[in-house]
């Protein structure tokens, strides 16, 4: 019999994923993963293919798990989408794919973006297809979701393809930004490998506008340019005490604890300080993420301050939930203005104040609004400030032909990704600021297809 209800996927107990880093949610087993691709009523016009960024071909992968075919099912998916085991994880599908799921209007959704992680973790043949060579290079700047995407659709168009990467291993975000137990790092590790055999060549620790300039890679072989370097700078609230010892940026705090493995200190000569007490300021998944991560080292208190209440909060409502569990403290319609320190100049305390909500701002929610007199103060060791990033420059600080927007963003054609500069595209955060792994997706394979078009042109 089919069920009405989602079948809900195996996590481990919050008591004991507190104390490591391994994956929170266990995956599917094959007869659950069957039983709620059963769900599925394989439409005519299938709503939720419009809902994917990337436009899966999700009714045909889901009929292939029902059949118990599932090298086919993750074969069915990376015709359009290289990375199915992190978008599987890390992709909001309650407000994309599934949320235009028919049995969504009166009931529960299928599950689509956990039988994409089933089907990508149970492959065990990887076919690459056969690619005819163009003997065109084309160069991208960034080994995030959007460059790893981008090179990968240009491998299959022929062209022969090198990635430059700032950091000193593949994955953008997937291995800087998002904690081991979301996104183990052998799913990303093995989803690179998967991009290098389509014929890529990765090449980490370029930072390009120091080391090339886009003019450098075009001047020296490559036919075109595509940028996918992120948003990687971090936003600070610009209050007094944010330079003092125990103050990081969500950046450089996620940073620590995933690229350098700070958690697996004593094999890692990277340590990470913590205190008893965390603050942590925001209320994305990123906030969520370091809110987790400091739980993890051991903190014994961690809240999360938050200037608009928990309905607004912009992190996917499961990391929520999520949080609660690991018994994170939310701290509501909350702001803080000042960061104290000691006497040697680590952090002590926060002062904040009180807010409400007044008429809705330009992004729909509700305007933040001080209460005045409301003053009142936090003990806390340690603060991470979560409130987003803005563009990185370095990139195309020497490009004045590659227009930017008024916060530095690379400007862009929206329907092929062409920015002001003829054979440079540019897609992901360092065009929409930052936003989700899938959408960063689209637009690598957006761009891809106009860049094999300028060169077929060309």
């Amino acid at each position: 019999m089919i069920s009405k209800h989602r079948i809900e996927m195996p996590t481990q107990p919050a008591e004991l994923r507190i104390k490591n880093f391994d994956e929170v949610e266990l995956g599917f087993t094959e007869e659950q993963a069957i039983a709620e691709a059963q769900r599925c009523i394989q439409c005519k016009k299938p709503k939720c293919v419009e809902g994917c960024p990337v436009n899966v071909k999700i009714p045909e992968f889901i009929k292939l798990i029902t059949e118990r075919k599932f090298d086919e099912a993750a074969k069915k998916i990376k015709e359009t989408n290289s990375l199915p085991a992190i978008c599987g994880r890390v992709c909001p599908q309650e407000t994309q794919c599934e949320a235009k799921c028919v049995l969504g209007i009166k009931g529960e959704p299928v599950s689509i973006g956990r039988l994409e992680r089933f089907a990508a973790d149970n492959e065990t043949t990887e076919t690459i297809p056969i690619i005819r060579k163009k003997n065109k290079k084309v160069a991208v700047v960034g080994a995030g979701p959007a460059g790893l995407t981008a090179a990968g659709e240009l491998a299959k168009f022929g062209y022969d393809v090198d990635v430059f990467e700032a950091l000193h291993e593949p994955g953008g975000v997937l291995v800087y930004g998002i904690p081991e137990f979301r996104l183990p790092k052998k799913i990303v590790q093995k989803e690179c490998d998967y991009i290098r055999k389509l014929g890529v060549n990765i090449k980490c620790n370029y930072v390009i506008g120091k080391i090339f300039t886009i003019d450098d890679l075009l001047k020296n072989g490559y036919e075109a340019v595509f940028m996918g370097n992120g948003a990687g700078l971090p936003n600070f609230l610009n209050i007094p005490g944010e330079n003092l010892v125990g103050v990081y940026s969500a950046n450089e705090f996620l940073t620590r604890v995933n690229l350098m493995k700070s958690y697996l200190f004593g094999k890692y000569d990277t340590p990470v300080a913590i205190s008893d007490t965390v603050a942590v300021i925001g209320g994305g998944n990123v906030a969520m993420d370091a809110c987790r991560c400091a739980k993890r080292l051991g903190a014994k208190n961690v809240y999360c301050l938050y200037r608009r209440t928990r309905k607004e909060m912009p992190a996917r409502a499961e990391e929520i939930k999520h949080a609660e569990e690991e018994k994170i403290e939310f701290r509501f319609l909350v702001n803080p203005i000042k960061i104290y320190g000691d006497e040697n100049g680590r952090v002590s305390k926060i002062e904040c104040v009180q807010m409400e909500l007044g008429e809705p701002d330009a992004s729909g929610r509700r305007r933040p609004i001080v209460i005045p007199n409301s003053n009142f103060t936090i003990d806390a060791g340690t603060v991470i400030i979560a409130i987003g990033q803005s563009a990185n420059p370095i990139a195309v600080e020497n490009q004045r032909d590659i227009k930017t927007n008024k916060w530095g963003y690379i400007e862009v054609n929206e329907q092929t990704g062409a920015t002001s500069k003829p054979g440079v595209y540019a897609g992901g955060d360092i065009v929409t600021g930052a936003a989700t792994v899938i959408l960063a997706m689209g637009a690598g394979l957006i761009a891809a297809k106009s860049i094999d078009e300028y060169l077929t042109k060309k």
